[in-house]
């Protein structure tokens, strides 16, 4: 009897369960969804299923080969161990391991008691829907943190010790929060982490503790995994496992990836907390992305039989700074001319990564690394640049290849050009150029600084930095008191273009302190300003100010320190430093007095004035009347420069000056350009149109293709003319120039005044 209801209860369980499956149909009927409805939600769960039993076997997989790591030293300990495993930079840490397995059940103890009585009663207060949020359980596991290596740096000064960690944790960490108001509950059950976190101690002492503060970041973003439960299994949703975690590390990146970093003090009141805690930028690198050879072919056509191209871009990295190059369609050898600045920061250890990709529908591969780009560098031992390079892809993009570069190198020869092998990949080179740009308080070497950077400027990408600003606020005093007399929750955010940095949100106070650094990379140092604004959590406005960067430009060191009055009311304690981008070749330049190291246009024109009222002083010395500006003629302002490593003629127009038109009606001038002895429309270049004036200001850039051998056999014809006429609909001849190509200097690309004939006396 009891045989025969077990077996009736058993067939009861398998209907109901098929009964089960039909569910979801019977519901989108009545909701009157179609078929697609029911067959998407089969998908999405079939894909999310999928995808937590290939986590589950994933974690399973990396706890055997932990435990058969564990088993490898421990065989090998007892015996000699192989040459390969032993690195000269790199020790093993077993002693710090023992140290830190002891130790994880009080760091776990620890954990959860700050979680229950610190963090879960301040997510409470936040909102009044998560008044019964807790955390049913916090249990860090039994796997610890391991560390695999440890290395040593010497530091930049004698008061600084450097050691860089690899870290590895697969644990089975296990976190449960709910909310039961709602009867919802989530959290964590296992997670990885991997990355190489770095550690400064500094300042050293001659008193106990020995050491100042510890500094605390890592040198690159981590890689994470982690295993959701509850309803954040919605997470492991292929698509949505792969944002969450983005996100997490965007979080963790903010706090400890550099520039970012954690300071623990040792010592109260220590007086260098402020530089430790915000350290400025030691420069910029500028890395071109120039182009890359031999890459794989990642498309495929008729099921594989046909092979096709690929779709290559690269993504550069550097610390959370990243930069991605335009897609070159259908191309094994791709040129991509491009140019990308980075600041780098006084850390060992910081690279340049670059990653090639395929672009296609679903995926980009993996070509190899390499491109133009600017990164602002430190003087430190083991910093590289890494470069991949990638084949784009429909669904996703398939990895092509990288290269890494440390900046180290770059900083102890300011200049690295030259083709890198892509790793991971069976063929492929990536040529890539990084200089090192050092930022001087110098406002001397600005005008040929931003001169060089108009030369050198990519028909493509944003605009060269001509200067880095480090700026770095402290607190504010007498602010404003909002509506009841209440201080505010102050916050200070700061904008140079399109660049923007938000402070943190200090207590309610009318002197907050904010403590703060940041820097900037800027184009136009005349043109651009700082705008600073103090606002309340409220969003009511507590002041603002504007600083253009043109007033640091004559100040001693080009900056500002000290406290700054608010509009309105209150004060700001900053400092503001600027530092002019030098490059090696404008520094040598400088060195051996160059012309025109530190002259602009403007420079040009009045030294020219001066050199004319020079030539008409008489025979006794007495000076005479300068020749009047009409009898000295037309004339246009040209800069001619030949970049041999692209094989290019570059041109800079400038400007005109007392150009003289036939009518009374002032003239409506452009600049046409052509490369002679060819006349076809590929060797033409014009400028845009100046209305109704006769001293134009035109400032634009164009170039040819022109090896460095063929310069000489080349001629520039310059004309000036203005735009069609209303009544004659005529083009108006302003004024002509031919120039021998053989006869100019190309090598430094000055700005130098050219004397326009009238076209009617040209042979």
């Amino acid at each position: 009897m009891e045989r025969r209801s077990g077996l009736g209860l058993a067939a009861l369980g398998a209907l109901g369960r098929r009964l089960l499956w039909a569910l979801p149909a019977y519901a989108a009927g009545l909701l009157g969804l179609g078929a697609g409805a029911v067959v998407l939600a089969l998908a999405l769960y079939a894909g999310w299923r999928r995808r937590r039993r290939a986590r589950e076997r994933g974690m399973r997989a990396a706890e055997r080969l932990h435990r058969e790591e564990e088993a490898a030293v421990r065989a090998a300990a007892r015996g000699e161990l192989p040459a390969w495993v032993s690195f000269p930079d790199v020790e093993r840490a077993e002693w710090l391991n023992k140290v830190l397995a002891q130790a994880w059940p009080f760091l776990g103890q620890y954990l959860q008691k700050l979680l229950t009585d610190s963090v879960a009663p301040a997510i409470r207060a936040s909102s009044p829907h998560l008044q019964s949020f807790t955390f049913t359980r916090v249990d860090l596991g039994q796997k610890p943190l391991r560390v695999l290596g440890v290395q040593a740096h010497p530091g930049t000064h004698k008061k600084q010790i450097l050691l860089d960690l690899n870290i590895s944790y697969v644990g089975d960490v296990q976190i449960d929060v709910e909310v039961k108001k709602f009867f919802c509950k989530a959290g964590v059950k296992g997670m990885q982490l991997h990355g190489v976190l770095r550690i400064i101690l500094e300042p050293l002492l001659g008193d106990v503790p020995i050491v100042g503060a510890l500094s605390m970041f890592f040198i690159r973003r981590p890689t994470l995994d982690i295993n959701w439960t509850g309803m954040t299994n919605l997470l492991d949703i292929p698509g949505l496992s792969s944002m969450s975690d983005s996100m997490i590390m965007d979080s963790i990146a903010s706090y400890l990836v550099l520039p970012n970093r954690l300071l623990v003090p040792l010592l109260p009141d220590l007086p260098e907390a402020a530089r430790l805690r915000w350290p400025l930028p030691r420069g910029v690198v500028r890395v071109s992305l120039v182009a890359a050879r031999a890459l794989r072919s990642k498309d495929r056509f008729l099921g594989g039989l046909v092979q096709g191209r690929s779709d290559p871009y690269a993504l550069l990295r550097v610390g959370t700074q990243a930069a991605t190059s335009r897609v070159i369609g259908d191309s094994l050898d791709p040129v991509w001319d491009e140019m990308y600045e980075f600041m780098v920061h006084e850390v060992p250890g910081q690279e340049l990564e670059v990653e090639l990709y395929d672009k296609d529908p679903d995926k980009d591969d993996l070509l190899g690394d390499n491109g133009e780009m600017a990164v602002i560098v430190d003087d430190i031992p083991g910093q590289d640049v890494e470069f991949e390079l990638f084949d784009k892809d429909i669904d996703k993009d398939d990895f092509l290849g990288r290269c890494k570069v440390p900046l180290q190198r770059v900083l102890s020869s300011r200049v690295v050009d030259e083709w890198l092998p892509l790793q991971a990949v069976p063929s492929g080179r990536l040529h890539v150029r990084l200089e090192s740009l050092n930022p001087e308080p110098s406002a001397e070497l600005l005008h040929r600084v931003l001169h060089t950077n108009a030369l050198l400027q990519p028909p493509r990408g944003p605009e060269l930095s001509a200067a880095l600003l480090r700026l770095y606020l402290d607190r504010a005093a007498e602010l404003p008191l909002l509506k009841g007399s209440q201080p505010p929750s102050a916050f200070a955010s700061l904008a140079v273009g399109d660049v923007t940095f938000r402070t943190k949100s200090c207590p309610p106070s009318t002197e907050p302190v904010w403590d703060e650094g940041f820097s900037f990379l800027i184009r136009r140092p005349h043109e651009e300003s700082l705008e600073l604004q103090v606002r309340s959590d409220a969003g009511s406005s507590l002041g603002s100010l504007s600083l253009p960067l043109s007033q640091l430009l004559p100040r001693a060191g080009l900056s500002t320190d000290g406290w700054v009055p608010l509009p309105g009311g209150g004060r700001l304690l900053l400092r503001a430093q600027l530092g002019v981008l030098v490059s090696r070749d404008i520094e040598e330049g400088a060195s051996r007095g160059a012309p025109g190291g530190g002259r602009g246009p403007e420079q040009e024109e009045e030294e020219e004035e001066q050199r004319g009222e020079e030539e008409q002083r008489g025979a006794g010395g007495l000076r005479q009347r300068p020749v009047p500006a009409e009898r000295r003629g037309p004339r246009l302002l040209l800069s001619l420069w030949c970049h041999r490593e692209q094989g290019k003629l570059v041109a800079i127009v400038h400007g005109c000056r007392d150009l003289r038109a036939s009518s009374k009606e002032l003239p409506d001038p452009y600049v046409s350009l052509a490369l002679l002895p060819e006349r076809g429309r590929g060797s033409k270049r014009k400028t845009g149109v100046q209305r109704r004036t006769l001293n134009p200001e035109f400032n634009e850039r164009f170039e040819w293709e022109l090896p460095p051998a063929e310069a000489p056999q080349r001629r520039l014809e310059a004309t000036v003319k203005s735009s069609v006429n209303f009544v004659t609909r005529e083009k108006e001849a302003l004024g002509k120039l031919q120039l021998e190509l053989a006869q100019v200097d190309l090598s430094e690309g000055d700005p130098r005044w050219y004397e326009l004939q009238d076209e009617r006396n040209l042979p």
